[in-house]
């Protein structure tokens, strides 16, 4: 028996919950903030919704962009804990796609995103955003063409498990260790894969160097 299992045995003995997210916290919708607003310093740090799908992972203690202080005072913020979740998209995969915001400070977040707020461990509930369970039941919320989008009404209809947080806390120990891992993976491949490519352009440099070599020392001896 792992740990996960033998906590679950101690803390949960008849089983682990599985509740909707309109019932573990409220989602509340972004505003107003436009890409047009976004500053590479400021004073308060923001998150628009494209982001989400373009810059951030599954949790971030440090946003890439920030607002002035007088375009902060009209903005919602995520507190310390929350999501932020991206509320459309062009396919249906990065819809509600989230990132669990661990910073110190509370942020600002546009529209066309939600923020969830709740008591559980932050980067458990951005884990469960990536499960194949979530998948599967948001597919039946999701509307639009060209974008896709599903609304806050709909989301909090979605069911997570609800472990006690000691197996909350492990599962995210885990699932980070995993993903710490890839990434290290992942640098090793480009890292040999940049080794190859240059390699390869020095050989295909000497070989066709030599080729043009041979072609002008022939067409020497045929003139």
């Amino acid at each position: 028996m792992n740990r996960i299992e033998r906590l679950i045995s101690d803390l949960c003995p008849e089983g682990v919950e599985n509740k909707p997210l309109g019932e573990l916290g409220e989602l509340v919708r972004g505003n107003s903030l436009q890409k047009i607003d976004l500053l590479d310093s400021g004073d308060l740090g923001a998150i628009h919704y494209g982001q989400i799908h373009t810059v951030y992972g599954t949790w971030s203690s440090e946003t890439r962009s920030f607002v002035s202080e007088e375009m902060s005072r009209k903005l919602r913020k995520a507190h310390p804990g929350d999501l932020v979740i991206a509320t459309t998209s062009e396919d249906d995969e990065a819809v509600a796609k989230a990132v669990a915001w661990i910073g110190k400070n509370e942020i600002a977040v546009s529209s066309d995103a939600l923020i969830f707020r709740h008591t559980l461990e932050p980067k458990y509930v951005a884990y469960c955003f990536q499960s194949r369970s979530f998948h599967s039941q948001k597919m039946r919320y999701i509307t639009g063409t060209k974008v896709r989008r599903i609304s806050g009404r709909n989301l909090a209809k979605i069911i997570i498990p609800v472990p006690p947080l000691e197996v909350q806390r492990e599962i995210v120990r885990i699932l980070d260790t995993f993903t710490e891992l890839e990434a290290e993976l992942e640098a090793e491949l480009e890292a040999e894969l940049e080794a190859r490519r240059r390699q390869y352009e020095y050989y295909r440099d000497v070989l066709l160097s030599f080729a043009a070599s041979s072609d002008s020392e022939g067409g020497g001896n045929t003139g």
